[in-house]
């Protein structure tokens, strides 16, 4: 067995889930970007600091989504960053929750956020990241 066959077949589901949110995670911010503009352009309001804000978005939500895809396709570089934003995204969920009053945004959001935590530092993930999963795996 090749060695790429065995980093694409050790790939854990964990991680291929967590790529999946945190890909989507990205696209939300992308998304943001393009309403933004959209209504700005709409608007006829559109200044310095909307396009700094545009540009802050496209930049965050593109390197949350390089981190899914990352993750999605088995690379370990991905889990830091991906582990990272989540974090980052926990005083969202605590806005969302408390002084925004929006409840149902916010348990959404929050069940989704701790679950993408939840799979990056699983043990079987934390395992992959080292690369140690490979050598405990029986032999075919």
């Amino acid at each position: 067995m090749g060695s790429k066959e065995l980093q694409v077949g050790g790939l854990p589901p964990q991680i291929r889930l967590a790529g999946v949110l945190v890909g989507l995670q990205g696209l939300a911010g992308i998304g943001v970007a393009v309403t933004i503009l959209i209504r700005a352009l709409a608007a006829g309001t559109v200044s310095g600091y909307l396009v700094g804000e545009i540009g802050f978005f496209l930049v965050l939500g593109g390197a949350v989504l390089a981190a899914g895809v990352g993750l999605f396709v088995g690379r370990r570089w991905a889990r830091s960053p991906a582990i990272v934003t989540e974090l980052l995204l926990l005083p969202v969920v605590y806005s969302l929750l408390g002084p925004s009053r929006q409840v149902v945004l916010g348990v959404l959001a929050g069940v989704w956020v701790l679950a993408a935590f939840l799979l990056l530092i699983s043990e079987r993930s934390r395992l992959w990241s080292m690369g140690t999963d490979e050598a405990q795996q029986p032999p075919p």
